[in-house]
């Protein structure tokens, strides 16, 4: 028996992954945060989060550390206890995550992993509050977890928290770690980072106008790894950045152009392959136990 079998009382859930498949900056608010436009395309890979219930009311974090992250700093552990709280819940949680989703690099590891926290204990506590209220919660732990506990590719505004629903055509991703990590607050604090981009409309997206990246130039000039990977990622398409972290991906029409793609990458590149999802794995999991 595996040390998080389900005759333990645990179960496994997906925490997905995302991409940022443009982001653009048109403005900062008076309480120092920027607005943002931004499309978030949900992949069908990323980490497992496993969870079981405690009959008192511990939340603990089971397995290895997340990156070096304290267990009080944990973005699952501080999920658990925000619902736990707000919803007045008496009992527990032993949390753990296997980490496929590289730390910092943009694709939204830390933020998912928390989502996946609230949506499912929203269930096993039997707490059922609706997904616009976990949103809410989701919001005060950081601005991409309402998009995972939506579930949903979604157009998004504000800090990336105002989300429309939007419907993206299949596509599957060539996707790049160049294992650098430069936290956000020093991009966001870049002399030469573009900040008042005109606001764009979804019909702008949609008609493949919109495809940049703000943080992409800052990045590149700054981090060596981030350009040599975009150089290499030109010899397959249209490199693009994720977010304000280092990933880096390029979009193809099917998983055969992708992984044949894949294969005409430098050796040592740490590439590989991910489906954008039409709806959170995570939620398809959860509809089939409805």
């Amino acid at each position: 028996m595996s040390d998080f079998d389900v005759s333990a009382g645990w179960s496994a859930w997906p925490a997905p992954a995302k991409l940022n498949l443009f982001l653009n900056i048109t403005g900062r608010r008076a309480d120092g945060y920027h607005e943002l436009q931004t499309v978030f395309r949900v992949l069908d890979w990323g980490d497992t989060v496993r969870l079981r219930v405690r009959g008192d009311r511990l939340i603990k974090r089971v397995g290895d550390s997340v990156a070096g992250v304290a267990e009080t700093d944990d973005l699952m552990v501080r999920a658990a206890v925000l619902l736990q709280t707000e919803a007045k819940i008496a009992q527990g949680a032993d949390i753990s995550v296997e980490k496929r989703i590289p730390v910092g690099g943009g694709f939204g590891g830390g933020s998912s992993n928390a989502a996946t926290v609230l949506v499912v204990l929203n269930r096993l506590w039997q707490v059922n509050w609706p997904l616009d209220r976990l949103s809410e919660l989701g919001l005060a732990l950081g601005a991409d977890v309402p998009v995972f506990v939506r579930g949903e590719n979604a157009w998004a505004e504000g800090v990336g928290e105002k989300l429309t629903p939007i419907l993206l055509p299949p596509a599957c991703y060539v996707v790049v770690d160049p294992g650098v990590h430069v936290p956000t607050g020093d991009l966001f604090r870049s002399e030469d980072l573009t900040r008042n981009a005109a606001p764009a409309k979804i019909r702008d997206f949609v008609s493949g106008n919109l495809l940049d990246n703000a943080f992409e130039p800052v990045l590149r000039r700054r981090e060596p790894a981030v350009d040599a990977v975009f150089s290499a990622l030109s010899r397959i398409g249209s490199p693009r950045l994720t977010g304000s972290g280092s990933g880096c991906f390029v979009e193809f029409a099917d998983r055969t152009s992708a992984e044949a793609a894949l294969r005409e990458l430098p050796v040592g590149l740490r590439a590989w392959v991910a489906e954008g999802a039409a709806r959170s794995p995570l939620h398809e999991s959860l509809a089939e136990l409805a």
